[in-house]
C-alpha cells in the first residue's frame, strides 16, 4: 500500500520582522551609566574650579585631569 502525499510542500519561511536596537535594555542600562558618570565629572570639575578661585589654567586643566583619569572614587 503506498500513499502519496497531496499537500503542497512549500520550504520558504516567513521573514522574522526587523529587530529595532533602539530600545534595547543593555544599551539603554549603558546610555543611563554613562550619562551619570558624565554628570558627576562635571559637578566635580565645576566644584574644583570654584575651590580654586575659578580661573582655568593649565596647572588646574592638569589636575582636573590627573583626578578623571585616576581611578580613586574619593575626588
Amino acid at each position: 500500500m503506498a500513499f502519496a502525499s497531496t499537500a503542497p510542500r512549500t520550504f520558504s519561511f516567513t521573514a522574522l520582522p526587523k529587530f529595532s536596537a533602539k530600545f534595547s535594555l543593555w544599551r539603554l542600562l549603558r546610555d543611563t551609566l554613562s550619562e551619570a558618570r558624565r554628570h558627576q565629572a562635571d559637578y566635580e570639575v565645576a566644584r574644583y574650579l570654584e575651590s580654586t578661585g575659578g580661573k582655568f589654567t593649565d596647572e588646574a586643566e592638569r589636575e582636573i585631569e590627573r583626578r578623571l583619569m585616576s581611578n580613586s572614587s574619593r575626588w
